[in-house]
């Protein structure tokens, strides 16, 4: 069964915010609900979600604020924000501050729904990769997916997990660039709501082990501190 996209809705106004949330379900999403600014900063560092719907006028914090600090640790998830203000400076500050898309209210409902679904569909495709081949080699080390084990640095063979396997796939065909831990979490362990970072330190340090001359002076698994994790090969 195909897995429900996940949206983050911002809205203060209670009527407004039950009346999306209903007609959102209805299209097959699953829905988590914000009421303020401080409220959906905490939803977006506990959760995963492939949208986030943000109204302005908030409490606590306003809808550019929050835009703006989501964007400083997560530049990949789709923000469309929701306004009363329709003149095009306020417009273009949001989509400056982050945003991808802009409506303001009163809106046509058909076309908040297309909206949203183009721009979950736009998301995940920038977000595909081209799948790595079955065999990987990289310095002296061999990665076999197929047969889920590895050849280390020094030519031994080693049995890899299914999560080991799906984390190096991950990181190897998003090479020398930063993956992020949300992004590994709910690629690999398939979680809306995140573990500790530990759980996938301890794999980059089982990585290294297999992999690395030196495992404190890594050249090929990086720790992005903060942010996630690299696998960086020429």
């Amino acid at each position: 069964m195909q897995k429900k996209h996940s949206i983050l809705l911002v809205e203060d106004e209670e009527n407004l915010q039950d009346a999306l949330r209903l007609n959102f379900e209805m299209e097959g999403y699953e829905v988590t609900s914000a009421y303020d600014g401080a409220e959906a900063l905490r939803a977006v560092h506990n959760e995963y979600f492939d949208l986030i719907i943000l109204d302005v006028m908030l409490p606590e914090i306003d809808g550019i604020n929050v835009c703006e600090n989501i964007r400083l640790f997560n530049s990949e998830i789709p923000i469309l924000i929701l306004s009363a203000k329709n003149n095009s400076s306020d417009r273009v500050i949001g989509l400056q501050k982050g945003a991808d898309d802009y409506l303001t209210k009163p809106f046509d409902l058909t076309e908040l729904l297309l909206r949203v679904k183009k721009l979950i569909s736009k998301s995940k495709l920038i977000s595909s990769k081209e799948p790595i081949t079955e065999v990987f080699s990289f310095g002296k080390n061999n990665i076999n997916f197929k047969a889920l084990e590895c050849k280390t640095k020094v030519g031994e063979t080693v049995a890899l997990t299914k999560k080991e396997a799906m984390l190096l796939k991950l990181l190897i065909e998003n090479k020398n660039e930063v993956v992020t831990r949300e992004k590994i979490l709910q690629a690999v362990w398939g979680y809306n709501v995140y573990p500790t970072t530990r759980t996938v330190d301890n794999f980059i340090l089982s990585f290294r082990k297999y992999f690395e001359d030196d495992s404190r002076n890594p050249k090929y698994f990086h720790s992005i501190r903060g942010i996630g994790y690299k696998f960086t090969y020429n």
